[in-house]
């Protein structure tokens, strides 16, 4: 068992270790405005963003290095009654398949060195939804302990830049029952100085 694996598995097992059980805010704000079709949850958890997404219809695939937490996922999916296919893995040996996903989420995983991959496997047109802690001077009750697992300012953004950015904010807002540092960015796979655009004005009177 990995390293990262064994130290998970500790977190999850740790009854005192929760995390959000809503989808990220603005994924659920804004999916009436996504593409229909497959979805990749990146560092899944307890399913947070996948059984959301699965319970909307989308074909998706979740992965975490976890035993603990994909069991723990597992479970949930079968109390509201969805299938998400679980991969156990860590992102160094998951190979995800180009141009395969029309929706990919990332939640609070510090995965900037996955980001090529990952964009590589948006489908012409998916989007990408992705949120992180920061480095902050604000009082923050929530995120990792070392910098190391935080991004800085813009770090996301500049990340992304060639894709289509949707959505970037820098914020303190609550996750789960503490005040937290994020970031949250909504990318498309797209490109041209002319483009179509949601309407999210449409989108929330539809949710």
């Amino acid at each position: 068992m990995t390293d990262d694996r064994s130290r998970w598995n500790e977190k999850y097992d740790d009854p005192g270790f929760e995390l959000p059980e809503q989808p990220i805010p603005e994924l659920e704000s804004r999916v009436e405005t996504l593409p229909d079709g497959r979805a990749l949850d990146v560092a899944t958890g307890t399913g947070r963003n996948a059984l959301y997404l699965a319970e909307r219809g989308y074909d998706v695939d979740a992965v975490d290095v976890s035993d603990e937490a994909l069991e723990r996922a597992e479970e949930r999916a079968a109390e509201r009654g969805v299938d998400v296919d679980w991969i156990r893995a860590d992102l160094e040996e998951f190979d995800p398949e180009p141009d395969a996903y029309d929706v990919i989420t990332v939640s609070f995983f510090a995965a900037l060195e996955f980001l090529p991959d990952l964009k590589e496997a948006l489908a012409p047109g998916g989007v990408l939804v992705y949120e992180h802690h920061l480095r902050s001077t604000d009082d923050v009750e929530i995120g990792p302990s070392s910098k190391r697992h935080r991004y800085r300012s813009n770090d996301l953004l500049r990340a992304c830049l060639d894709l289509t950015i949707l959505h970037y904010e820098e914020r303190v807002r609550t996750v789960t029952d503490g005040t937290a540092a994020v970031v949250t960015l909504i990318a498309r796979n797209s490109s041209g100085g002319t483009q179509s655009y949601p309407n999210l004005t449409e989108a929330d009177e539809t949710s």
